[in-house]
């Protein structure tokens, strides 16, 4: 394993910690909790750049064998 592979599936663990996160968070907002609330965006807001770097750092299969 390469070490952008390794960098990739750190970002993947923290990634999904991130989401489990933001649904407790989530979770105890519906219940009223104003700071949970705030935390869930930070989270989210959070995951989705970590998974904008994955997206850029993770090997693309740019073949297409639809006809196969």
């Amino acid at each position: 394993m390469s070490d952008l592979e390794g960098l990739v599936e750190r970002l993947r663990d923290i990634e999904e910690e991130l989401r489990d996160l933001a649904y407790d968070r989530l979770r105890e907002a519906a219940q009223g909790d104003e700071t949970a609330k705030a935390d869930e965006r930070r989270l989210g807001q959070a995951r989705r750049a970590v998974d904008r770097a994955i997206h850029v750092l993770a090997p693309r299969d740019d073949t297409f064998d639809a006809f196969d």
